[in-house]
Parts: structure tokens; C-alpha cells; sequence
């Protein structure tokens, strides 16, 4: 883990953060073929990726019964925690809810209409780990929009389902699931297969595949984010406690090699400690192979002179979690510019927000947070506008858009103008 003192380090180690998010090639030209295949074949490419990936020829959509039996695997205290979440993240995200206006001007009505989308695809990761969480993170705005119909794809290892995905989704009540994996469901979901309708947007993390094949979509379909590597930036001073710092540094480092953990502090003495800190915490850690080497390309204590110049770093690298571990954190809140959520205090680990708090887990990463937000209700909704002009204001308007049509060339724009004033002349 680096210790940065002067700028030119930290530009350095901001360019090799940067570097996270750039594609492979060779993976882009895979994805690209599985998307064709899957447009042009349907069903067929999904079984044969099904067979090859997940080894097995079990029937694409899951029979609600089979989800049902699953969750009865979860332990009650388990089942009980993903309902406290839920109803958590729901009763936050319900505060997000928006509704149509307008408003009148003479004979003149204006305003915008609010209408969910109709269909959304949730991809939940599968495989090697578990994550309810992300059922519950990517599909509850989804409800609280008013989407109707809300299709999930997970990927199946064996043709087995996940017990603590399907007790999320039980609770929840998704009714249409979906046994496909990566690329491939991605494609599904964008263009339609005999099976699997199309949506009109893909929401869910996943591997560099799903990313990627998210990306070529676009446009096709509209989709939430392209998914970096997991991120957190602590901003520290002499008050914080090294073992809190060490302990929230490693909850994302533990995510994966390219993850990124980032302290920024006033003081040498706590930059010190947590060091020490985090050596001692590692050895516990099942996954400390993958939060060391984390650590080692893309771990950084950052010494600044004061905690406005470490306002100004988190600005720059703009991160997926900002943890504020300072004296009067509340103080330093209205200099934080970017940043996909901001934890305050000692006491707000970033997991907690990752699982019950109630804000959505989904982020902007890689720097991303200079102009996208975290997932709400609102990217599930679609905006109208409305217009509706009576005679005397279009006799009013008439000679502006006249003139406007014009500039730019547009006489057939022009025309409508002038074919409704003779009509009434």
C-alpha cells in the first residue's frame, strides 16, 4: 500500500485508478459474438451457454415452486434479515417517488407526465457467492415506480438456485425468473428470445462480460451503470479510531484484486496506526490474499496538510463510498462535491449502507460520481411533456416560430404555422 505526500505521487496513483475501467479487447470481441448468436438464435444460444458455462439443460424459466422450496433452506434469523432490509430500502426509496404537474398560462396547459417504465430485466450475479442484497437493491425501486413487469436472470452453477437469492426474491414476489447467466442473459433481456420477452432496461452488477454486454446494449435497451471495481475513501483526522479506519478499508478491499481503498488524513500518527492495523486485521481475514493484493495496487494513505485539501482529493477521485471519520464531520459535508454515498462518523461503517439503511447499494465507481447517481425510483420512471396551446396564444407565438423555422431552414416547420393563420383568416 502506497503512502502519498506530494501531488505528483497522488496524480500518479489517480492515473493508475483510471486504468481500472478500461476493456479488454479480446473479452469485447467474445461479447459482441454471444450477442449476435444469442439475437439470431434465441433460445437455442441460451441452452448451449447454459450447458457449456453452468452445466446444465434445466428448462430456462424457473417454476415459482422451485423458488418457494429453495428459500425454505434460509435459516429463519437469515429470511428475517433480508425482510428488515427490504422494508428498509423500501420505506427510503418510497421518499423518491415523483408525480406529474402542470400548470396554466391563459389557454395555455404545460407540464410533464410521470409514467414507470413497463418492463425492467434484473441481472443478480450468481456462482461462487451469494448476494440477496442485490436483489433487494436493483428490483425494490423498480416496484415503487409501479413497474409492472419485472424479469430477473441468475445464473444457475449445476441448474442449482441460490437459497438466500431466491428467499429475496420469495419476499419480494418475482414470479419471473429466469435460469441464464452473463453475456448471454444480457442479450436475452435486450433483444428478446421465444421465451424471454424484451425489457425496456437492465439494471444489476456483474462480471466483466455482463458489463460489457450492458454497454453494447445501450440504446437497444436503456440500462442503469457500467459497474466498476468496489471503491472507498476515508477522510480522517486525528480523532478517528486506526482499528475503525483499518476494519472499513478492508470490507472493500476484500471485494476483489481491483479494488480500491483510500485513506486521506491530517494526521502521520493515525496513517501509522492503521497500517499496523491493517497488517493485524489481514491475517484474520478468509479473503486476505485478495484484500492484500487489493491493497497493493490500489491501497493508498494520502498525507495532506488539512482536511480542505482532502475534501479536494475526494473531489479528484470522486469515490463510490466516502466515509467521514473526523471530529465534525457535518462540517465538512458541504465541500464534498462527488462522491456516490457519504457515510458520517465513526458509527456508519460503509456496509451499513451496503445492507440495511435503506439508500441504494448500487454507485457510480471509477470516478463516475462526477456526473451519474446512486440507482433510485427515478430510473425506473419516464418523463412526458405536455402542451397544449389554444388559438390566441398560437396567434401570439406565431411569428417567433416563424421566424425561428426559418433561420434554421425548416419551412415545412414554417408552414404549419402559416397554413393554420390562413385557415383562420
Amino acid at each position: 500500500m502506497l503512502t502519498i505526500r506530494t501531488k505528483e505521487n497522488l496524480n500518479r496513483f489517480i492515473k493508475r485508478l483510471d486504468r481500472r475501467s478500461t476493456f479488454q479487447r479480446k473479452i469485447e470481441a467474445t461479447v459482441r459474438k454471444i450477442l449476435k448468436e444469442v439475437l439470431s438464435k434465441g433460445d437455442t444460444s441460451l441452452v448451449k451457454y447454459n450447458e457449456l458455462f453452468d452445466k446444465h439443460t434445466l428448462p430456462l424459466k424457473v417454476n415459482i415452486e422451485e423458488i418457494k422450496e429453495s428459500s425454505k433452506k434460509v435459516s429463519k434469523d437469515v429470511y428475517d434479515a433480508i425482510n428488515f432490509a427490504a422494508l428498509r430500502i423500501r420505506k427510503f426509496h418510497e421518499k423518491q417517488l415523483e408525480s406529474s404537474w402542470q400548470y396554466e398560462e391563459g389557454d395555455i396547459t404545460l407540464g410533464q407526465i410521470i409514467r414507470p417504465l413497463e418492463r425492467v430485466g434484473a441481472y443478480v450475479p450468481g456462482g461462487k457467492a451469494s448476494y440477496p442484497s442485490t436483489v433487494l437493491m436493483n428490483i425494490i425501486p423498480a416496484q415503487v415506480a409501479g413497474v409492472r413487469e419485472i424479469a430477473v436472470c441468475v445464473p444457475t452453477p449445476e441448474g442449482e438456485l441460490n437459497p438466500v437469492v431466491c428467499a429475496a426474491l420469495d419476499i419480494l414476489g418475482i414470479k419471473e425468473i429466469y435460469r441464464v447467466g452473463g453475456a448471454q442473459a444480457v442479450a436475452a433481456m435486450a433483444y428478446g428470445t421465444e421465451t424471454i420477452k424484451r425489457v425496456d432496461k437492465i439494471v444489476g452488477p456483474g462480471n466483466i462480460f455482463v458489463a460489457l454486454a450492458k454497454r453494447l446494449v445501450f440504446g437497444v435497451v436503456d440500462i442503469d451503470m457500467i459497474a466498476g471495481p468496489s471503491e472507498i475513501l476515508i477522510i480522517a483526522d486525528n480523532s478517528a479510531i486506526p482499528s475503525f479506519v483499518a476494519a472499513d478499508m478492508l470490507s472493500q478491499a476484500e471485494h476483489d484484486e481491483m479494488a480500491c481503498s483510500v485513506l486521506v488524513t491530517t494526521s502521520e500518527k493515525l496513517a501509522l496506526s492503521v497500517k499496523k492495523e491493517i497488517v493485524k486485521q489481514l491475517r484474520q481475514l478468509p479473503k486476505s490474499s485478495i484484500a492484500e493484493k487489493s491493497l497493493k495496487k490500489f491501497g493508498a494513505i494520502v498525507i495532506v496538510n488539512s482536511i480542505s485539501e482532502a475534501c479536494e482529493v475526494a473531489n479528484i477521485i470522486a469515490p463510490e463510498h466516502l466515509e467521514i471519520m473526523t471530529e465534525k464531520p457535518r462540517e465538512i459535508l458541504p465541500f464534498i462535491k462527488n462522491a456516490g454515498a457519504i457515510f458520517l462518523g465513526q458509527w456508519t461503517p460503509e456496509p451499513i449502507g451496503d445492507y440495511v439503511a435503506g439508500p441504494n447499494h448500487t454507485l457510480p465507481t471509477t470516478g463516475t460520481a462526477r456526473f451519474f447517481s446512486p440507482l433510485g425510483v427515478y430510473d425506473f420512471i419516464k418523463r412526458s411533456s405536455l402542451i397544449e396551446v389554444g388559438r390566441d396564444s398560437f396567434l401570439k407565438f406565431a411569428s417567433y416560430v416563424d421566424l425561428l423555422a426559418n433561420v434554421e431552414g425548416l419551412q415545412a416547420h414554417a408552414n404549419t404555422i402559416k397554413i393554420r393563420k390562413d385557415f383562420y383568416e
